[in-house]
């Protein structure tokens, strides 16, 4: 029960017994004064027929005593009367029952005794006592006039009880109210959620509670913003260059090798491999300070170009390297990108120069184009040798032409990959999530066509050209389909987990069909959404919408590729995925790098501060798992538990 309602209850009772006692002090009361009027109903009958029989007694007139007797007590007032002679012999005498009759119940005559008083008049005539008259009331009429008089009070009592009890309903929870803002917070507080009232009660010990329970509020959410301020202060010096903001060299080669050794799904891709030469003798030229700035610049540059990119990975090789990884555009367009580029870094560096000549920066480009088969290692390789092949000749751009360099994408191919996903003959492979105990816990699809060889191919061949036709998001509707498909017809099977791309969770239909599909799932318990970290950061508002929805559902949510986001992770908070998974360029080095261990371990912490699970992904090799155990990782995905096989 409800403290307002116990509140309620106690002053309820409190009133019934302070309305229980008036009601018996007012009965005893009405009590007395009943019979006291009984007592004087009697007496003043007694007298009047004493003055009217005296003669008649000392007579010893039975006859008029008895007629002048019948006619009195046929009122119904008296239950008994005698008359007695001077000698004490009885004239007459009349009484009946005290029967009180249907008007007022028996529980209330047997639970109120009441014995009407008798009164004795005695009777003198010519100055000499002729003989007594005794006379009793009958206790009907006090009955009656009792049981009205408590009829009327308990029909009022219960109307004051009814209204008082509203009354003091209302201000209680009036008076009360902050103490349920005080629950939903302690809730909210459960949940990792963080809401202070705005209210203060002017109650003192209200006013107390609450402005404890803000503070509380206060210093809990301030306690993980400096959790998370200190990650993602880890974070910059273990991943971040100090000089440029852009990932360091351990963290661009290590998504670089995640992107195209592991996941394999980046398609035709173009490696631009920057290079600042003679940066020592360039730093003696212009200053240290002016050197610092053209690298940012630079660095700016390179942003700006990744800004309508699309998909893509930056980073800063060495101090005066620099690459970016970019889908494979069409060769003109490749070539206005590197000569923009060119063009930029010149002006930034004419005005650091401050002369008047124009004079090209000491940058040299070099270009390696490749596929998910040439492999992270090989395409840095090939691009430096285009470096190499570009200072040797005093030229600022040169492309490594290698045998079997992919070519843009034809129409005949274009043609296959937009009927394959038009009609949904798409098919399904997946890969095992296990848990510490060994317990697959979900299976995570991957959508995969057939070449025109009827051979499957991997998603880095014809995902780019999907996202370029705009059909991503058809290509979801038929995962979700087969999926959805697939546990209906395995009641008892595992879970399955779809990755959602960035286009269809931005899409307001898409999401709308979705829930509606859902809704109808009667397996959608197995099933959990997943979606990039940057697809949740850039449309924060809506996934955080499409959460909820799914919550409601009993279907899971998780964050992939997570903690490499330079926005960092505070959205953890308000969005409250079911887990998230830890990208696999930060566990490359899991089991041999301190600093890995250590950021890795501070992100599970957050994640399990927040009542969320965390799972690793690329997770290859023994040692690696037996690592991610000591920093109590919840669940590893990755080819040491299988290659993604198809779903049957």
């Amino acid at each position: 029960m409800s403290l307002v309602n116990q509140l309620i209850a106690a002053t309820l009772v409190a009133m019934m017994g302070l309305a229980g006692g008036t009601i018996y002090i007012a009965s005893d009361s009405s009590k007395r004064m009943l019979t006291n009027q009984l007592e004087s109903h009697a007496l003043d009958t007694a007298t009047h027929l004493g003055l009217y029989l005296a003669p008649y007694i000392a007579n010893k007139d039975a006859a008029t005593v008895e007629t002048t007797i019948n006619a009195i007590f046929d009122s119904g007032f008296y239950q008994r009367i005698d008359v007695v002679t001077a000698e004490g012999d009885m004239l007459f005498s009349k009484s009946t029952a005290p029967v009180i009759g249907n008007t007022v119940p028996q529980w209330f005559v047997d639970l109120v005794p009441l014995t009407p008083p008798a009164m004795t008049r005695e009777v003198t005539y010519n100055w000499a006592k002729t003989g007594t008259i005794f006379v009793q009331g009958h206790p009907g009429y006090a009955y009656q006039a009792y049981w009205r008089v408590a009829q009327e009070t308990l029909v009022l009592f219960l109307f004051l009880a009814l209204l008082s009890t509203l009354a003091i309903s209302l201000v209680l929870r009036i008076i009360l109210r902050p103490l349920k803002g005080v629950e939903d917070q302690a809730i909210a507080l459960t949940r990792k959620q963080y809401i202070e009232q705005p209210r203060i009660p002017k109650t003192r010990e209200l006013r107390r509670v609450v402005e404890a329970m803000n503070q509380m509020v206060r210093q809990v959410h301030q306690m993980f913003e400096e959790q998370s301020q200190n990650i993602e202060e880890l974070r910059r010096q273990a991943y971040r260059d100090d000089l440029t903001g852009l990932p360091n060299p351990r963290a661009t080669r290590a998504q670089l090798g995640e992107r195209l050794d592991y996941r394999q799904d980046f398609g035709p891709c173009a490696l631009l491999y920057v290079h600042i030469d003679n940066l020592q003798a360039l730093n003696q030229a212009l200053g240290a300070e002016k050197t610092d700035n053209l690298i940012r610049l630079l660095s700016k540059q390179l942003s700006d170009i990744c800004t309508g990119a699309g998909d893509h990975v930056m980073g800063r090789l060495s101090g005066a390297d620099f690459t970016l990884l970019l889908k494979l555009p069409a060769p003109d367009q490749l070539q206005r990108i590197v000569n923009g580029l060119l063009s930029s870094i010149d002006q930034d560096y004419q005005q650091l120069r401050q002369s008047e000549a124009p004079t090209a920066a000491p940058v040299c480009i070099g270009i390696a184009l490749g596929n998910d088969q040439t492999g992270a290692a090989q395409l840095q390789s090939n691009a430096r040798l285009a470096i190499e092949k570009a200072l040797q000749e005093s030229r600022r751009v040169h492309q490594f032409q290698a045998p079997g360099d992919p070519q843009p994408v034809d129409e005949s191919w274009h043609a296959h990959v937009s009927a394959a996903i038009e009609n949904e003959q798409i098919f399904l492979q997946a890969q095992p999530v296990i848990s510490t105990d060994e317990q697959q816990l979900h299976q995570e699809v991957f959508a995969r066509i057939l070449n025109r060889d009827n051979s499957p191919c991997s998603a880095g061949d014809f995902i780019s050209v999907v996202r370029e036709l705009g059909l991503m998001t058809d290509m979801d509707r038929a995962v979700v389909n087969h999926a959805l498909q697939y546990l209906q017809q395995r009641p008892s099977g595992t879970a399955l987990a779809i990755n959602l791309s960035n286009e269809s969770v931005s899409n307001p239909g898409f999401r709308q069909w979705l829930l509606e599909r859902l809704s109808t799932l009667n397996e959608r318990a197995r099933l959990c959404i997943e979606l990039n970290e940057s697809s949740v950061l850039n449309n924060l508002e809506g996934i955080e919408g499409l959460r909820n929805a799914l919550r409601t559902l009993g279907c899971r949510f998780g964050v992939d590729n997570f903690g490499v986001h330079p926005s960092g992770f505070g959205y953890l908070y308000k969005l409250q995925p079911d887990y998230i998974k830890i990208d696999g360029s930060l566990l490359h080095d899991i089991d041999n790098d301190a600093q890995d261990q250590f950021f890795v371990s501070s992100l599970v912490s957050v994640a399990h501060s927040l009542d969320i699970a965390a799972y690793a992904e690329r997770v290859e090799r023994s040692s690696q798992l037996t690592q991610l155990l000591r920093l109590k990782i919840d669940a590893t995905q990755g080819f040491l538990h299988g290659t993604p096989k198809a779903l049957e």
